[in-house]
């Protein structure tokens, strides 16, 4: 383990202890907000957003049904939105129709893992996260939670109503190494899916297969120094869905 390694592992040590002293992260969440920095690592959902494969990003997602200018007494709006836009977590059901059909939703999504320590990575820019990628940046035995920022990121593809398949992810062999290798158990990218669209599918099945890795794809990493944080993500309790809106935030 090289010096930088080191370093990273004794902060993230250091903040592990502190959220098990504090309950499990949770309570370390009211802590950190009087004394740290929070980032709002979540994109703001409006029409312009990026939509999968589509070049006219999301559209019009909300309606107001009623409205107080038309006599109503108060004013309450509709949203229609696909659970896979913007910032959103993927269950394991969104690749696997058995665990579809066995129940396994956004609902089964274990908040412990969620929430706590996390390390903010930067992926080398010329290419998508192969295993090779994954060997370089020599992530720390002990890391459950581990975002990945890419190129993604300095092409503003989130900002960007077009979808563009040209994105970063990860490669099957790269997914594979990960899984087999490190004690990573959350992985997060900044763009719509963490697998390359190449090799999307394959990806997907090598991180949900064993229902122990959590996906959280669309995130918002620009301006945020790389290192270790505290995360905090919570999806919506949709029951039967195979993938949630999420609200992400990283606490210094």
């Amino acid at each position: 383990m090289n010096t930088c390694s080191r370093a990273a592992f004794a902060k993230f040590a250091i903040l592990t202890i502190t959220a098990i002293a504090y309950g499990g992260g949770l309570g370390m969440h009211a802590a950190a907000t009087e004394e740290g920095r929070i980032f709002d690592i979540s994109h703001r959902y409006v029409p312009e957003m990026p939509s999968w494969e589509s070049s006219e990003g999301v559209g019009q997602f909300v309606w107001l049904q009623q409205s107080m200018k038309n006599g109503s007494i108060s004013n309450g709006s509709l949203m229609k939105l696909p659970t896979h836009t913007g910032t959103h977590v993927d269950a394991p059901g969104h690749v696997f129709d058995h665990y579809f059909h066995a129940g396994f939703d956004v609902d089964t999504l274990d908040l412990q893992l969620l929430n706590g320590p996390a390390l903010l990575v930067d992926v080398p820019r010329d290419q998508n996260i192969t295993a090779q990628v994954i060997k370089s940046l020599d992530i720390p035995r002990g890391v459950r939670r581990v975002l990945f920022r890419t190129l993604n990121t300095d092409r503003r593809l989130m900002f960007q109503k077009e979808f563009d398949t040209s994105y970063v992810g990860f490669m099957v062999d790269g997914a594979t190494w990960l899984v087999e290798n490190t004690d990573v158990k959350l992985v997060g990218i900044d763009y719509l899916s963490v697998a390359a669209f190449d090799d999307l599918i394959p990806s997907h099945l090598v991180f949900l297969e064993g229902r122990e890795i959590i996906l959280v794809e669309g995130l918002k990493l620009d301006d945020v120094p790389a290192g270790i944080y505290s995360l905090h993500c919570l999806p919506l309790r949709l029951a039967g869905a195979e993938g949630s809106p999420i609200r992400c935030i990283l606490i210094k």
